[in-house]
């Protein structure tokens, strides 16, 4: 089947917008040149990618999945049509990569404004889910590359570096500085509110799995989509959860949380970044991942020295 790459742009639009004639607006065309263009693409397909409104179009079954592909496939040539349009291409482009919440507050935010400061022209853009949905948009080409929080399975196309180990530790606000005393048996977390990330986190599965080891049956009594909203409800003694020790610092000397010893071991964790190794990256997404990857010697550095006070 010969491909029109101008119908899919013409796609590309009516289904951004909803609406053929802003999309005829941006292409430049007009409604009924648009118009026969769709209706050829869905001739080509032998599909219905359209259904008409009162104030636009909506998108068939068949329309949205083309669209989930299209979509990726217009964003890259974009991004690689603004890295080869400037004569320093070094330093400019768009960088796409997904991250966690704890990956941005732990290892991202050190390093991205040093990164700007050395190429500004640079644009990155962060697409903020949790692990299990940032390997999927991986997969399936919309971002560059992604740190995330392990340990999570990986498929086997996925390369891996960590750059960065830490560890959980138990809070509460300061209604629990009761359990200070003694370190707390896993078996009595059931007896106090358990705040933790909800379902589809890799952090949920962890301590689901984590404490079925312990013969432990329990899920969080309230469950929250970002670690950054850990803190603030544990510091508001709605309950005690486990959160990275290096996030609640602050907390923890300001004395808005406590720290609750445990009678075991919490799971190691780790950022790390991932690659598709079966997708190449543009020259600025190189630039940016090779930076982030040199990082790791500075945050060895800093826990040395930390280590050693």
């Amino acid at each position: 089947m010969d491909v029109n790459f101008e119908y899919y742009k013409a796609f590309y639009y009516v289904a951004k917008y909803r609406n053929i004639t802003k999309a005829a607006a941006a292409l430049g065309s007009s409604q009924p040149n648009v118009t026969r263009m769709m209706k050829l693409l869905e001739t080509q397909l032998n599909c219905r990618l359209f259904i008409r409104e009162a104030r636009g179009v909506s998108l068939t079954n068949e329309g949205e999945q083309l669209y989930s592909h299209v979509e990726i496939a217009y964003r890259h040539l974009l991004n690689a049509q603004e890295e080869l349009c400037r004569q320093d291409s070094l330093k400019c482009g768009t960088v796409e990569i997904g991250a966690t919440e704890t990956a941005i507050h732990l290892f991202l935010l050190k390093f991205l404004g040093d990164f700007k400061t050395e190429y500004p022209a640079v644009k990155i853009k962060i697409h903020n889910h949790c692990t299990p949905e940032t390997v999927k948009y991986l997969i399936e080409g919309r971002l560059d590359f992604a740190v995330i929080t392990a340990p999570y399975d990986m498929p086997k196309t996925v390369s891996c570096v960590k750059v960065l180990d830490y560890e959980d530790i138990l809070v509460g606000g300061v209604q629990y500085r009761h359990l200070c005393r003694e370190p707390l048996e896993l078996r009595d977390l059931a007896r106090y509110s358990w705040i933790g990330l909800g379902r589809g986190s890799a952090t949920y599965e962890l301590y689901k799995h984590f404490l079925i080891e312990h013969k432990i049956d329990k899920d969080p009594d309230m469950e929250v989509a970002t670690s950054s909203l850990l803190l603030p409800l544990i510091e508001h003694n709605l309950g005690i959860g486990f959160v990275p020790e290096r996030m609640a610092w602050s907390s923890l000397e300001e004395g808005k949380l406590v720290q609750i010893p445990v009678g075991c071991r919490i799971p190691k964790r780790s950022i790390q970044m991932i690659s598709d190794e079966g997708r190449g990256r543009g020259i600025a997404a190189e630039m940016f991942y090779k930076y982030l990857k040199r990082s790791r010697v500075v945050l060895e550095r800093e826990m040395q020295g930390t280590q050693g006070v």
